[in-house]
């Protein structure tokens, strides 16, 4: 096979979650019963997406755990929770058996996931929830900050995978910093892959700055909600998610 058939096939292959949190923030700033964010993860589905992707907050201000039982009975795809390594949450996922849990920083006060995972610091803590989610059958992921330090803990941990958080450059406000922050997730996504690692990506990607990301070879699925859901807006959400699920696949 010659190069550049062999580098199409390593880019179709790249895979495209869809994070459908915002769609439930729509209906709780009513309180009310629509959009169902299980309606959206459908139309996901429909569209192209690999994986839903949900992110269960302490404080329940998007998905609640009704929407996640009937998500798990519904969607046909991969179920990937975000999660906290808080007990109660860890006890909802070890109900719900989710195909994977992807274990993620949270503060109360934020707006959104601020960075990565510090496994570093917290290393018997996650170790103990992976077990526990493994014992259920789940499979586990670490969204950490794209550095190796981090890499070599959650290897310690005995994690197979790992999401790379690309907020950074995400919010990069010039070219220099781009391409710093891109050579960043770059290093560290051949580091991760070096290391038998599976390595996902995620973090404030949007239809302008993904291509640069999805042309890293060794990340093999992006998981992209608020931009998707913000062109939804205005274009309806399977359109949105056919748009970026091209971007990706170029």
């Amino acid at each position: 096979m010659c190069g550049a058939k062999l580098t199409a096939l390593i880019f179709n292959m790249l895979k495209l979650g869809v994070n459908i949190d915002h769609v439930a923030t729509v209906r709780e700033i009513r309180h009310g019963i629509e959009p169902e964010p299980v309606n959206a993860a459908l139309l996901a589905e429909s569209s192209g997406a690999d994986s839903i992707v949900v992110h269960l907050r302490e404080d329940r201000r998007h998905i609640k755990e009704k929407d996640l039982f009937v998500l798990r009975k519904t969607i046909k795809t991969k179920m990937n929770l975000e999660m906290s390594i808080a007990p109660e949450i860890v006890k909802i996922a070890c109900r719900l058996k989710p195909d994977q849990a992807t274990l993620v920083p949270e503060k109360r006060q934020e707006l959104t996931t601020e960075g990565g995972l510090d496994v570093i610091s917290n290393l018997k803590k996650i170790a103990q929830v992976k077990n526990t989610l493994g014992e259920q059958g789940i499979g586990v992921s670490l969204f950490i900050d794209p550095e190796k330090k981090q890499i070599d803990a959650a290897l310690k941990v005995g994690i197979k995978m790992i999401e790379l958080h690309t907020g950074r450059f995400a919010e990069a406000k010039n070219k220099q910093q781009v391409q710093r922050y891109l050579k960043e997730l770059k290093i560290a996504a051949k580091y991760a892959k070096a290391k038998g690692l599976r390595v996902f990506a995620g973090h404030g990607l949007d239809y302008y700055n993904v291509c640069l990301v999805a042309d890293i070879k060794e990340i093999e699925e992006l998981n992209i909600g608020y931009s998707i859901v913000c062109r939804a807006v205005l274009m309806g959400f399977e359109e949105a998610v056919r748009e970026m699920k091209a971007l990706i696949k170029r």
